[in-house]
């Protein structure tokens, strides 16, 4: 019989916010310090990841856990990075539910470097105010866990909301950074001719914006106005998806083109 190798414990990943240095303690943050003791039931001694979105990681060992809370000690940090050489933009409009949860966890999983949630025409779904500011933090909140899942160690900033026009009006001059080209602009049509597999042969963007509609759909002056801004449409079969469908298919695709897959 073959002996199977060992396997490695995945040690469970943290965000902590704030400077870390090795050899000094740092208390966990009550949300991180009820995981780690009622959830995963960590004892004094267990060793940790923690990240605080600067880039690298840290390696810990809980040194106190109690009713007051629990700290760790830093031991070493780690120059170890997750990110994909492709920077995506992915402005999605805001959709009901859970549906927007599900692709802010899942879009930072598939690597996204910054999401802009969008109010567009057909949103069923407005936000201002106090209300907009607690979606955002929630959505904020749901990236860093994704991030703690998935081992990356910067966190893809959430923006506020902000409305279509307005956001396209904005996003007119962005440039793609140091070689001042600018960023290719990619808006999901299910009428558009061109698909990813079109794309293929053409050079690769070192990053990219892509826009994605509500449940019902862009508007047609929405649609009309991005495209008079130089916006490439593009469809994803032949097949209608859903939007929440939409934008992580997509987002895989380009990696798997231009990015790390």
């Amino acid at each position: 019989m073959t002996d199977r190798p060992a396997r490695v414990p995945v040690l469970p990943r943290f965000y902590h916010p704030g400077a870390m240095r090795i050899g000094e303690a740092v208390s966990l943050p009550d949300t991180v310090a009820h995981h780690a003791l009622r959830v995963l039931r960590l004892k004094p001694g267990a060793g940790l990841v923690l990240f605080n979105g600067e880039g690298g990681e840290f390696e810990a060992a809980l040194v106190r856990c109690g009713a007051q809370g629990a700290e760790a000690v830093v031991e070493r940090h780690l120059d170890v990075e997750r990110e994909s050489p492709l920077d995506i933009t992915l402005a999605q409009a805001i959709c009901a539910g859970e549906k927007m949860d599900w692709i802010v966890q899942k879009a930072v999983e598939l690597g996204v470097c910054r999401i802009q949630p969008l109010m567009a025409e057909r949103s069923t779904v407005r936000l201002a105010g106090m209300r907009a500011e607690r979606r955002l933090r929630h959505w904020r909140q749901i990236a860093i866990s994704a991030c703690e899942q998935c081992g990356r160690n910067r966190i893809p900033p959430v923006a506020p909301s902000a409305s279509l026009p307005e956001w396209l009006d904005t996003c007119r001059t962005e440039r793609a950074g140091g070689d001042g080209t600018a960023a290719p602009r990619f808006i999901l049509l299910p009428a558009a001719e061109r698909g990813l597999r079109d794309l293929s042969g053409t050079s690769s963007p070192r990053r990219l914006i892509l826009m994605v509609g509500p449940e019902g759909g862009l508007a047609p002056g929405e649609v009309a106005a991005a495209l008079a801004s130089g916006w490439i449409p593009l469809r994803l079969g032949r097949r209608t998806l859903r939007t929440e469908s939409a934008a992580l298919a997509a987002v895989a695709g380009m990696q798997a083109l231009w990015g790390d897959y």
